[in-house]
């Protein structure tokens, strides 16, 4: 991971991130062969725009995040390893997003941990509980679809 040094650099690493999972979704969905998976993918991809959006007005002063308790089903610790392709089923798909935005949201953790100044330790912990949010939401998703 590249140095970040700022405020900016730490908000325009997180953009990148959500731009990187808008295309894989939208990759993944031009070669999913189901309806259904391909809806789901679309939906993600769309999703990870919109967080991007959200960050980039963040950095740009439109969008304040809000400290905020986010729960969580722990079904992310229970899931084995998943590798995206075209033919997975939707809790493959889903198993694979809660894996994802839940090695965010430890990376944002682990950056928060080792922050010293408290506007960047803030910052990380902010980006931590995003990634919680969207991980929650697969969770609840995968939940529904595989009980």
């Amino acid at each position: 991971m590249r140095h970040l040094r700022s405020i900016r650099d730490i908000l325009d690493y997180a953009i990148e991130q959500e731009a990187e999972a808008n295309l894989l979704y939208g990759h993944l969905a031009l070669y999913a062969q189901r309806a259904e998976l391909k809806a789901a993918l679309e939906k993600f991809a769309a999703d990870e725009f919109v967080h991007k959006l959200r960050l980039e007005g963040v950095r740009d002063g439109q969008v304040e995040l809000t400290p905020e308790e986010v729960g969580t089903l722990n079904i992310a610790p229970t899931l084995k390893p998943v590798r995206p392709g075209p033919d997975m089923t939707l809790a493959e798909l889903l198993a694979y997003a809660i894996q994802k935005e839940s090695e965010a949201e430890q990376l944002y953790s682990r950056l928060a941990g080792l922050s010293r100044r408290d506007d960047v330790k803030k910052l990380f912990t902010l980006l931590a509980q995003e990634e919680a949010r969207h991980k929650l939401a697969f969770e609840i998703e995968y939940d529904l679809t595989t009980f």
